[in-house]
């Protein structure tokens, strides 16, 4: 299960710290990332994160549009998965969703490959950021 929070309104070059709780896996051995849509456009694989029982040091990977301005984290103690965007962008503006491997059409080798993070199957009910003025 992944339930997102955070999303907001938010003024061109502020910030947004968008949350993701996790249930019923472990993210010693599961990718976790984020994507956005934006009606009429391809959905877009902003970030995702791995650190755990098969990568010790951990590997995270961005979308070439938000290197720099967002940042991916976690928090094991809460199950917790974070997405940290600053220097907002009208852009940036979008319904995001936390995406994990978990689904039926998941198969292992996606378990811990951040370039499979479009192909993830299991997804959040998502959190609405936009960004206006």
């Amino acid at each position: 299960q992944l339930v997102e929070s955070g999303g907001d309104l938010v003024q061109p070059g502020g910030s947004l710290t968008l949350s993701c709780e996790t249930a019923g896996f472990s993210l010693d051995f599961y990718a976790v990332g984020w994507i956005r849509q934006v009606p009429g456009k391809e959905s877009e694989g902003v970030a995702c994160l791995y650190r755990g029982f098969y990568n010790r040091e951990g590997t995270t990977s961005y979308a070439d549009s938000v290197k720099g301005r967002f940042t991916i984290s976690r928090d094991n103690a809460k199950n917790t998965v974070y997405l940290q965007m600053n220097s907002l962008k009208p852009d940036d503006t979008a319904v995001y969703y936390c995406v994990a491997p978990l689904g039926a059409k998941s198969p292992p080798n996606y378990h811990t490959d951040c370039g499979k993070l479009t192909e993830f199957d299991l997804w959040g009910q998502g959190t609405q950021v936009t960004v206006s003025s």
